[in-house]
């Protein structure tokens, strides 16, 4: 090998060369004898690259450590993955791994099914006097709190978990902006059938029987309509009906004085109620006996339907009466919570007043 090269300058310049039988290691270097081999390994890319230039000292020694620890198995950011803990408390019940009781999501979606959420002032007040103990949890905003003292004692004393929020809250919790300032979620009443009703009338009795109504706020207006005339019975065909919120709200207290009574179908229901003696009354825009002209039954089941199509043809022909309210013709029909109270008005005035 010729270790001399003259370049242009005429400087001697050396070079170097590693022969074959050193290819597996790095010579020294000549001049300052620093150096030395490394593995054929690492020229190939598959050591641990060196440092870089925006490592800090001692960087490479702590990640030697923490190789170590993920070697051990105890690097504490090490993602391990481990059973879940299950414990079984004093009372029987499943743990879980933070301690509380392991809840089946199916109980959690019937609980919700069997819950609603009532709101507005009026109607929380009255469902408080009339069924308190119903109530499963409670939203109020700060201005309202004066107004349900008794209400709050009461929760706090029997535990039932409550919130003072601000508007934006309240809003969330009831899900409308007509919340009124208060919002309950309670438990819904399943209603009761035709047979438990019949067994505690009297001989006066007006019930009122519900074909295909099932707009809340119109409802809500009936329920109104009913309790201030003495109705506390209505057949209907699902008793959650009643219950929406919605339809509490907009008979401002007046949900808490009826009760929704069941058939195993609304036909059947209104049969079981013919052959307990009541009379069956339907109402139409067209046909039958203006209302102020006719007599009504003391003991009476007075059908409404739909605004649109009414009550149904066959329950119209199987009626024992039907009556109209008659007026100027100059539109199709009234509401339905609006005839509803125009109808009991005249049924109390004949029977109760």
């Amino acid at each position: 090998m010729n270790d001399e090269f003259k370049g242009k300058s005429g400087k001697v310049k050396v070079m170097y060369v590693r022969g074959d039988d050193d290819s597996e290691k790095r010579s020294q270097n000549p001049r300052t004898g620093k150096g030395g081999g490394r593995p054929a390994a690492a020229s190939r890319g598959e050591g641990r690259r060196g440092p870089r230039r925006d490592d800090k000292p001692g960087a490479g020694r702590e990640r030697n450590r923490s190789d170590d620890r993920e070697d051990r198995g105890d690097n504490p950011w090490r993602t391990v993955s481990r059973p879940p803990r299950e414990e079984v408390s004093e009372a029987g019940e499943q743990m879980g791994a933070n301690g509380r009781p392991i809840v089946d999501p199916e109980i959690i979606r019937r609980q919700r099914a069997e819950e609603t959420r009532v709101y507005g002032e009026n109607a929380c007040q009255a469902l408080f006097l009339s069924r308190p103990d119903c109530i499963v949890r409670a939203w109020f905003i700060q201005s309202v709190t004066p107004r349900f003292k008794e209400a709050l004692r009461w929760m706090a004393a029997n535990r039932k978990a409550y919130h003072v929020v601000d508007d934006a809250e309240l809003v969330k919790a009831s899900g409308t902006e007509h919340h009124g300032g208060v919002c309950f979620i309670i438990k819904k009443r399943r209603g009761i059938t035709v047979d438990s009703w019949l067994s505690k009338a009297g001989e006066e009795d007006c019930v009122l029987a519900l074909e295909n109504v099932a707009n809340p706020h119109n409802l809500g207006g009936i329920m109104r309509s009913c309790a201030h005339f003495g109705v506390k019975g209505l057949l209907v065909e699902d008793a959650a009906m009643l219950e929406s919120g919605a339809a509490v709200r907009t008979a401002e207290g007046g949900a808490e004085h009826v009760e929704a009574i069941s058939g195993e179908t609304f036909e059947e229901g209104l049969e079981q109620f013919r052959k307990a003696g009541y009379a069956i009354v339907t109402t139409s825009s067209h046909k039958g006996t203006p209302l102020f002209k006719a007599e009504l039954p003391k003991k009476m089941v007075l059908v409404l339907g739909q605004e649109r199509e009414g009550v149904s043809d066959a329950t119209f022909e199987n009626a024992d009466m039907s009556v109209a309210i008659t007026g100027t013709g100059n539109v199709e029909s009234l509401n339905v919570s609006v005839a509803t109270g125009v109808l009991l008005s005249e049924w109390w005035r004949q029977n109760k007043a």
